[in-house]
């Protein structure tokens, strides 16, 4: 891997003053008023702004527009952030609204999965996160636990355990669904974590459109860094 793919982001606040209140545009190139949720075409509920001025206080929201560039020119990310920061909440949101996820002359779509180590949480964050972005549960946002698989055809979000992201890797050896694969809690070191680790890295020497996040809470990023930049001798 290059010296370029090497970047590592520690969060620390950094002003954005982007109002909310303002026309964008998606990744199919459509321009829609903010007012509107660009996931289900729906007007935006009051309970989302006030989930939003929430939002806005978290550390990582702060440095929203560094990571987003930093995700832009890297595959690998290496970020650690103290719990409490909003990583889980946040930086799958911000991924979400950076790639595009459509594939041409295909009816599917790819997605971008976030790695939970305990079911409970995977449950409990993208039930979150779907009330964050104002959507429904199972469509938009949705999670894959043991024994119950919460999502569809619409799901651009997924919230897995490491288990379930092996086993989907059992029949899709390269993992082709996902465009971004963000490897939360990793400091955990599960037996299914470190085995994603091993997989993950082989994976991204044969997709090079996939990107790889990882998120810690703690200073074994550096452990992680040399293992996933790793090459041997020549």
């Amino acid at each position: 891997m290059g010296t370029e793919r090497k970047r590592k982001v520690s969060l620390f606040d950094v002003v954005d003053n982007n109002s909310t209140a303002k026309m964008v545009k998606t990744n199919s190139g459509l321009t829609v008023n903010n007012f509107i949720n660009r996931w289900n075409r729906k007007p935006y509920s009051q309970r989302y702004y006030e989930i939003l001025e929430k939002r806005k206080t978290l550390p990582v929201w702060h440095q929203k527009q560094d990571f987003l560039q930093v995700l832009k020119d890297n595959q690998i990310l290496i970020l650690v952030g103290e719990t409490g920061s909003g990583k889980t909440t946040q930086i799958p949101q911000f991924v979400l609204e950076a790639v595009d996820l459509e594939i041409p002359d295909k009816r599917r779509k790819m997605m971008v999965a976030c790695t939970q180590p305990r079911r409970v949480a995977a449950l409990s964050i993208s039930r979150r996160v779907a009330e964050e972005m104002d959507v429904s549960i199972g469509e938009e946002v949705g999670y894959s636990i043991r024994f119950e698989d919460c999502s569809s055809a619409k799901t651009g979000l997924k919230y897995v355990t490491d288990g379930m992201l092996l086993r989907e890797a059992m029949t899709d050896p390269l993992l082709e669904r996902y465009k971004v694969i963000i490897l939360d809690e990793a400091h955990e070191r599960t037996l299914a974590t470190d085995l994603l680790f091993g997989l993950l890295k082989e994976i991204l020497k044969n997709r090079p459109d996939l990107k790889l996040v990882v998120m810690s809470a703690t200073l074994e990023a550096e452990k992680f860094k040399s293992y996933l930049f790793w090459s041997p001798p020549l």
